[in-house]
């Protein structure tokens, strides 16, 4: 049985590492994941067998670093997406800035024409049919 214990806590050693063999690499560390990676079944490592004990009391605590981690790997990531969003956003507004002033040349055009040549000019926008 210290074997098959010493399997998992390897397995829970490549998996910090970042070196496993079995999972994807970067996966998050949790009990099914390193069964599956000391090549046993997924649900193998149980909270109700004491010899587990110990070894879910690691894989917990390595959970929580790699969490952490993550949350921290994430700040820049985050601050980039927003800086981009706040430029596309700004992006969009000069765009309908520009359609909305070329709209407004277009009608004063049409005012001209209706007034210079005595012709009704169709309207921008056509009226809705009630």
């Amino acid at each position: 049985m210290a074997d098959t214990l010493n399997d998992y806590f390897q397995a829970l050693e490549r998996l910090k590492c970042g070196t496993s063999k079995v999972v994807p690499k970067g996966t998050r560390i949790s009990n099914d994941v390193v069964a599956l990676e000391a090549g046993r079944g997924k649900g193998s490592i149980k909270k109700s067998r004491e010899m587990f004990a110990e070894l879910i009391a690691e894989i917990s605590a390595a959970a929580a670093r790699q969490a952490k981690l993550a949350v921290n790997d994430a700040g820049p990531a985050i601050k980039a997406a927003k800086h981009r969003a706040e430029q596309y956003r700004r992006l969009w507004e000069e765009a309908l800035a520009r359609e909305a002033s070329l709209l407004m040349e277009l009608l004063e055009v049409r005012r001209e024409m209706a007034r210079l040549t005595g012709e009704k000019v169709l309207p921008i926008r056509r009226r809705r049919e009630a």
